[in-house]
């Protein structure tokens, strides 16, 4: 997955696993899921999607993230030394990482279980489509991952928590995103509490396979 100085068909996915995992009470990453852990199991499902370029941003126990991601070929990683000031530092540290200028940037993070059909289904959208912003929502509802244009690379550079990140981003004009509709609940899966990972845990074992690894 070496990227091209510049390309207009080339998709690059930033991955966060940067953070402190406060409200898990255990390193998010590591937690158990689908035969191996969130971080392995995420990179591998980015890895069957249409995505060219894949960079993991790290902060928090780095070091003890580190050799997982290198089981898995061609990720880019990234250490944000300011992951504890919050997630927007991380996105920005990731696009920073990219190489060249990607024709669109997924953002995503380890806490979001996605497979790679589901990730397909909305890069191939954004593609398909002329908005600078794909987000899927399922029942009305937005969720992740998000795919922006690679000509707001300037924007996600600069952003801030105090100007509260992506949503600031999202929301500077509404005519610009496009949303689509998915037909699986996991594009709202946050597993940010021990309750948020067992609910999880329950979709894997759903007889509507969610988390069916083969793109659509």
């Amino acid at each position: 997955m070496t990227p091209p100085a510049s390309s207009s068909n080339h998709i690059a996915a930033i991955l966060l696993a940067a953070g402190l995992s406060t409200r898990m009470g255990r390193l998010k990453p590591l937690l158990p899921w689908m035969g191996s852990t969130l971080l392995e199991y995420q990179l591998r499902q980015l890895s069957l999607s249409p995505v060219d370029e894949i960079v993991l941003v790290l902060g928090h126990e780095a070091e003890k993230l580190r050799p997982y991601a290198e089981a898995v070929p061609d990720i880019r990683v990234v250490v944000n030394p300011d992951y504890h000031r919050g997630r927007s530092t991380s996105v920005v540290a990731g696009v920073k990482a990219l190489g060249g200028r990607p024709s669109a940037i997924l953002v995503l993070a380890v806490d979001q279980p996605r497979p790679a059909g589901v990730i397909s289904q909305v890069v191939k959208a954004h593609l398909d489509g002329t908005a600078e912003i794909t987000i899927p929502t399922f029942e009305g509802r937005r969720g992740h991952p998000i795919v922006f244009d690679g000509g707001l690379i300037d924007e996600l550079k600069a952003l801030s928590e105090e100007a509260q990140g992506l949503r600031e981003v999202v929301g500077r004009d509404p005519g610009r995103v496009r949303e689509i509709e998915v037909s699986s609940p996991v594009i709202h899966l946050d597993l940010n509490t021990p309750e948020d990972y067992q609910r999880g845990q329950g979709l894997t074992k759903s007889p509507n396979r969610y988390f069916e690894s083969c793109p659509d």
